[in-house]
């Protein structure tokens, strides 16, 4: 049979991953002549040959795909076979005005190079910015697409001979790899002191190592940022660095060697040692070992820490210095409030009052990203933050929606760009509580609206007015603005992630969420699909004295909790809990007076406040250094009472449980907390451990949501159900969730690649906004 020919458009992530390279080597190996091209919509195949061939060509295409590569779509079409074509050759890339193209998220370095970093006889032997097209620098670097080097910070170095005969190889490892680059052509390291004096050492590395063993602060720059490097089994090194960035007792991540290091620090799994070793290498929370000898106050009071491996070249030379210590701190370099470092003037700038030296490299990076933080929660790799080698992949939809802009939330922020089926969370873009983050959020915008070109017709925003992100959203006076409720948000983004469409019944703990019966929400139990949502239940109202005060002084919590279950008579002796004596009286008076006047004191079904109080009555925490650290100290005290019996076992038996209340309000059930802090004030004076008190307050919350969704489901039919918001970052309470409802006959979701947190709000936010034809509100029915 004569040759034939076809075109092929492919789209997905198939730039910056080697994918040309991939296509040409298919190509000569099925006897193929043609073109393969970069375009701003994806890549372009023009291959010609006998039919068979041509078929075997597409099969491999689709299912042996580079690593890195991902295909959304492949469009093929028959073409007209060219004349005279010998070869097959890669066109040089060609932009357009429709761009569809994805980007890779940055990669760890891969074992390849890894191999050559550490060889002498290799020409990149020691060198810190090695890598390939498996591995390496991507989304940070990026500043346009088609990805290659004239679009990233790459394009300030020129290739030398050896490097630009390995580009054009296609047989080479870094054929077409837009960040290849050696000693004598690429990026340089340069160690400088405090001031910004540069030292004058051939390798930084060494002097680096050394500093750090006596104690020293280091700012290293990385691939999205700065982080700050200190010993992590040095108490005086973590103690001088918490005091100069002024983070009293925020749990400080850590890096190892390797996983055999790691198993010394923390107890870990096979699926926790495999995610460490990922292409994207996040941050993993792992369980502490008190047999470690690791800085004593890593993170104070939490069962967890959290533990990566080294994913730069840069830190795999540092790590394996004799003079680096075991592990290291490695935390964000950034001031109190503000986003991550990203450039050397920048970092000098602002960083100078916290590190002794500067280990900086003069490859800009383009776009900061925090590293990812990721945990396993009932038998599934969940994320925490998702950012650095997650970022920009999309997130695949069950439907079709418009260009549509989600702007998030307030607290741990990302926004979210949708377009046909894909959503593209942003990274991390942290709290909007700053103008230089603010800054960080509109540039971050800017930036991925230019490298996917959406432009969008329609933005969304959380119902409350007062956030930023809503005040954003609304400045696109020209465009529809669609505003959403916050729990019906976080609901949708888990059933968005998961693929699922119509109705389910949603458990929605968290902080704080704006309620349009002009309440704080934070502990709901929804009907909900991606066009409305019904209030079914919530946890009992109580006081919040002081609004936002009280998420930093839990004793106000729990203040409230006990003035709302006894009355003016819970401040007092004998209900009045010991430890509540350390706050002086005239302070409790004031907090009296503005719940009885209603003053200041708005009405919350709020989660995590309620934890909060939960965690001020057994005297563990009354004043916070950071967001949730009541509630997380809560969960690690309760983790304390397992002595070999599951949790699971402890929530069928509900030994020596606490009473379940609930009350029919208006159609909603309210879980009533009545008879909890009763029980809880009478351990309290029976003197029975904080452990336990906190476990059987755990099997209290989830026996009290499980007894509602069975009725729930009973009265409408529905057998599915998503758990989100932040508290379902609680392991105890989402795998107590998962476990008991499984065991009702209920199919269970909660987030696994989008954060149960506010970080996955925009996801939520942009599937019900992009499905709305109105403008305006999700509305709630009863």
């Amino acid at each position: 049979m004569a040759h034939t020919g076809i075109e092929l458009m492919v789209h997905g992530i198939v730039q910056g991953v080697g994918f040309r390279p991939y296509v040409y080597r298919l190509a000569k190996r099925y006897g193929l002549t043609g073109t393969v091209m970069n375009t701003g919509k994806g890549v372009i195949i023009r291959a010609e040959g006998h039919p068979s061939s041509l078929n075997a060509f597409v099969e491999a295409l689709k299912d042996k795909a580079p690593p890195l590569a991902r295909i959304s779509s492949l469009e093929q079409k028959s073409i007209k076979p060219s004349q005279g074509r010998k070869d097959f050759v890669i066109l040089e890339s060609r932009t357009g005005r429709e761009r569809s193209t994805l980007i890779s998220p940055d990669v760890g370095v891969c074992k390849d190079c890894l191999r050559e970093l550490f060889d002498p006889e290799d020409r990149r032997y020691g060198y810190a910015f090695i890598n390939c097209t498996n591995c390496g620098p991507r989304f940070t670097i990026t500043e346009s697409i088609p990805y290659d080097r004239p679009g990233t910070s790459m394009k300030v170095f020129p290739m030398c001979k050896k490097c630009s005969e390995e580009y054009v190889d296609p047989m080479d490892r870094r054929f077409h790899a837009q960040a290849n680059a050696c000693r004598a052509c690429g990026p340089r390291l340069s160690m400088h002191r405090s001031g910004g004096e540069p030292l004058p050492l051939d390798d930084p590395v060494p002097g680096a190592a050394k500093a750090l063993k006596q104690g020293c602060v280091i700012a290293i720059k990385g691939l999205g940022g700065f982080h700050l490097a200190v010993d992590a089994t040095s108490e005086k090194a973590v103690t001088f660095l918490r005091t100069r960035k002024q983070r009293k007792s925020k749990p400080l991540a850590i890096m190892v060697r390797d996983v055999d290091a790691a198993r010394r620090f923390c107890h870990m799994c096979s699926e926790e040692a495999e995610i460490l070793y990922s292409k994207e290498q996040p941050i993993v929370l792992l369980r502490k070992n008190e047999d470690g000898d690791l800085a004593p106050n890593l993170a104070p009071g939490i069962r967890d820490l959290g533990l990566m491996l080294p994913y730069m070249p840069l830190h795999h030379l540092l790590l394996a210095h004799r003079d680096t210590p075991s592990a290291l701190v490695m935390t964000s370099g950034n001031l109190c409030d503000e986003p991550i470092c990203k450039g050397n003037d920048e970092a000098l700038r602002c960083l100078s009052g916290i590190a002794d030296y500067f280990l900086l490299h003069d490859r800009e990076i383009v776009t900061r990203s925090d590293d990812s933080v990721v945990k396993l929660a009932a038998g599934r790799i969940r994320m925490i933050r998702r950012s650095r080698g997650y970022v920009p992949r999309p997130i695949r939809l069950s439907g079709e929606l418009p260009q549509v802009l989600a702007c998030g939330g307030e607290l741990k922020n990302t926004f979210c760009l949708a377009r046909g089926n894909e959503a593209f969370l942003s990274q991390h873009i942290g709290d909007l509580d700053s103008p230089k983050s603010l800054d960080f959020y509109k540039e971050s915008m800017e930036h991925l609206k230019n490298i996917l070109e959406i432009q969008p017709e329609s933005v969304v925003c959380d119902l409350h007015p007062d956030y930023f992100s809503s005040r954003f959203a609304k400045g696109f006076s020209s465009l529809p603005i669609v505003s959403v409720q916050h729990h019906h948000a976080h609901a949708i983004s888990v059933m968005a992630e998961h693929g699922l469409d119509g109705n389910a019944l949603a458990v929605i703990m968290d902080g704080t969420g704006y309620g349009p019966d002009n309440t704080i929400w934070g502990g709901e139990i929804l009907l909900t699909n991606r066009f409305g949502y019904w209030r079914l239940g919530c946890l009992g109202y109580v006081p919040l004295p002081g609004g936002d005060a009280a998420a930093r002084e839990p004793w106000r919590m729990g203040l409230s909790i006990l003035w709302a279950t006894f009355g003016p008579e819970g401040l007092k002796h004998p209900i009045l809990p010991a430890a509540f004596y350390n706050i002086p009286e005239e302070k409790r008076q004031v907090i009296a007076q503005m719940m009885s006047k209603g003053f200041n004191s708005p009405a919350t079904s709020s989660c995590g406040r309620f934890f909060d109080g939960i965690a001020a009555i057994l005297g563990l925490r009354f004043e916070t250094d950071y967001e949730a650290q009541a509630a997380m100290e809560l969960e690690s005290l309760a983790w304390k009472a397992f002595d070999g019996t599951s949790f699971s076992q402890l929530l069928v038996s509900q030994k020596e449980g606490y009473p379940l209340m609930f009350q029919n309000k208006k159609g909603i059930l309210i879980i009533k907390h009545q008879g909890l802090i009763e029980a809880i004030i009478k351990d309290l004076r029976d003197q029975v451990p904080g452990e336990v008190i906190a476990m059987r307050f755990h099997t209290w919350l989830v026996g009290s949501i499980v007894q509602l969704l069975k009725r729930m489901s009973d009265n409408t039919g529905i057998r599915t159900v998503v758990l989100g918001g932040g508290c379902m970052q609680n392991t105890l309470l989402l795998e107590g969730l998962i476990d008991l409802l499984g065991r009702e006959g209920l199919h269970v979701y909660a987030g696994e690649k989008v954060p149960a947190n506010d970080g996955g709000l925009s996801l939520g936010q942009v599937v019900i906004g992009g499905m709305s034809n109105v403008p305006g509100h999700s509305h709630a029915g009863h």
